[in-house]
């Protein structure tokens, strides 16, 4: 299948499933909190990107569904709320630029859907006659719980009154443009490593000098950011409002990096070493690997 009819089929799938959230949303039966009727709707999108990805064997229907639903479950929780304008502004602008960078640098890198994510076989693999399930809950529907879940700060933020602007607001809006900025870095040097790499090469400069995955760590700092706006509408709820970006912190160090570590160090053993001289999440200056 061409990379080209790959996408419209990617596309058609999502607008599908946005619009069967949508028609769920107008008119399924209404809960009375506006946070649980967008949940059903999420789910329902989500099982319509599942159907498409059973459908053509391929679960990385859902890679850019990542990316794609957070802005519009800040518009439309913002459209159903009279939260002040500025904050909102604020948050939905970081929000944006995150979905439009994230998204697009999934394209790019997009083959066509004769590929797959390689995780998406390991995990069905062994799971053996429960691939079903772990394709329908592990692959599809916990990643859009937990994206949901970082977006609950979002949802304080733009219906919650209260103070337009703090300080706080200020620095979230900065930080999250920060953690941004710092994933669109690492992803183009990583792309130009790609391109021009030699067997046996590792990724070790730039900012993959500092750390082994500084695009993880700018995607934890963007979900961080949008915490801080949450708690600097609603302080009394900060006690939870981290919830969403720690469970995407726990996904990153404790499934992602491993399985992405161990499968380097398969292909590439010189990947050893990297490990042994470079920071494993956060940036900090390279330490010297005494041989």
């Amino acid at each position: 299948m061409t990379r080209t009819r790959s996408l419209a089929l990617v596309a058609v799938a999502y607008i599908v499933a946005i619009v069967v959230a949508a028609g769920w949303l107008a008119w399924g039966p209404a809960t009375g909190r506006l946070w649980l009727d967008t949940l059903i709707a999420d789910v329902l999108a989500t099982l319509v990107v599942f159907a498409f990805s059973r459908r053509y064997r391929n679960s990385s229907f859902y890679d850019a569904f990542w990316s794609v639903i957070p802005p519009l479950l800040t518009f439309y929780w913002w459209s159903q709320a009279h939260a002040p304008q500025l904050r909102c502004w604020l948050v939905a602008v970081l929000v944006t630029v995150w979905a439009v960078r994230l998204t697009a640098n999934w394209v790019r890198s997009f083959p066509g859907l004769h590929h797959e994510d390689w995780r998406y076989g390991v995990f069905r693999e062994q799971a053996g006659r429960w691939e079903f399930v772990v394709d329908l809950v592990a692959i599809h529907l916990i990643p859009t719980l937990q994206v949901f879940a970082g977006m609950l700060p979002v949802y304080v933020c733009v219906t919650r009154p209260g103070a337009d602007i703090t300080w706080l607001t200020v620095l979230a809006f900065v930080v999250g443009l920060a953690a941004v900025a710092l994933e669109s870095v690492a992803d183009v040097q990583l792309h130009r490593f790609l391109r021009d790499r030699q067997p046996g090469d590792v990724m070790d400069s730039g900012l993959w000098r500092w750390s082994r995955h500084p695009n993880y760590f700018g995607e934890f700092g963007f979900w961080f950011a949008l915490a801080l706006f949450g708690v600097a509408a609603s302080p009394a709820d900060a006690w939870w409002l981290f919830a969403g970006a720690l469970a995407m912190l726990a996904m990153f160090l404790g499934a992602s990096i491993p399985m992405m570590e161990k499968r380097s160090l398969q292909r590439r053993p010189e990947y050893q070493r990297v490990i042994d001289g470079v920071s494993r999440f956060v940036p900090l200056p390279p330490h010297k690997v005494v041989i």
